[in-house]
Order: structure tokens, then C-alpha cells, then sequence
């Protein structure tokens, strides 16, 4: 075999290579990616179908309900409500009438079905989006846009 052709296999082996190595690589970012979506955007349809996701807002007070493991609870972002049931142990800054983040799937019912319970940490942060969502359900319906 020739030089030039030998130098041009090992170039097209290191393509090759380095092809495989992206694509495995963004096909594990995009199976572990989850898009953070609010309880309003879940009630107009806009959640991702068939793939895990996160609602973050509000634990509603006096949703809260136990059976054995399993924990019923809804999540609000003061406008839509998304009934939510997790199994398993909850974070202990988790409560009624705090911030919390859940991971997990929507099922064909309309309840979800967590894998994560995230409690909000501070009580001065949340998330951009469930901000900004708050702010605008505390905004009267007939006021304008600015």
C-alpha cells in the first residue's frame, strides 16, 4: 500500500472514530435532558409527550396525602393545578405551601407520575420560569401587557 493511501485510511479512521464518539455523546445529553415546563403550560398541552419532564411551583396546602410509601400531592403555579403521586422518600424541606420541582412522566389520566421530588432550598430563589409564571397569575386577568 502506498503512503498517501495509508495516511488517507487513518484519516478516515480518526473521522469515523470521532463521528461515533459525537454521536454517542449527544445521544446520551439528549436522554437525560428534561425540559422544565409549568403546571399552565402542562393544562394548555405544551408538555413534552412520552418523555420525562419537570413542573416546578407551588405545593398546594392541603393537598398533601400519604399512603405508605406513596405520596399524593398537587403542584400549582396559582393558575393550573397538576395532581402529582411519587413513591418513595420526599426531601425534608418539603411542605405544604413551598416551592418544590418534580421529575417524571404525564400520564394518559392527567396525573403525573414522579421519579424526583426536588424541595426548594432557599426561600428566596425559584427557578426563572415559575417566577415568572407566578407573577403573571398574581396579575389581574383584564390588566394589559406592558
Amino acid at each position: 500500500m502506498k503512503k498517501w493511501k495509508k495516511r488517507g485510511a487513518v484519516v478516515a479512521g480518526g473521522v469515523v472514530a470521532v463521528g461515533i464518539a459525537a454521536a454517542l455523546v449527544l445521544n446520551a445529553l439528549n436522554s437525560n435532558i428534561a425540559l422544565y415546563v409549568t403546571p399552565s403550560e402542562v393544562a394548555a398541552g405544551k408538555s413534552p409527550k412520552g418523555q420525562a419532564f419537570r413542573i416546578g411551583g407551588m405545593v398546594k396546602d392541603g393537598s398533601l396525602r400519604r399512603d405508605n410509601l406513596t405520596v399524593h400531592f398537587v403542584v400549582t403555579d396559582l393558575a393550573k393545578e397538576i395532581p402529582v403521586s411519587y413513591t418513595g422518600i420526599l426531601p425534608d424541606l418539603f411542605k405544604e405551601g413551598k416551592g418544590a420541582v418534580v421529575q417524571g412522566k404525564l400520564g394518559p389520566d392527567g396525573n403525573f407520575t414522579a421519579s424526583e421530588v426536588l424541595a426548594k432550598h432557599d426561600e428566596n430563589y425559584m427557578p426563572p420560569q415559575a417566577q415568572a409564571a407566578l407573577d403573571q397569575a398574581k396579575k389581574p386577568q383584564g390588566a394589559a401587557k406592558p
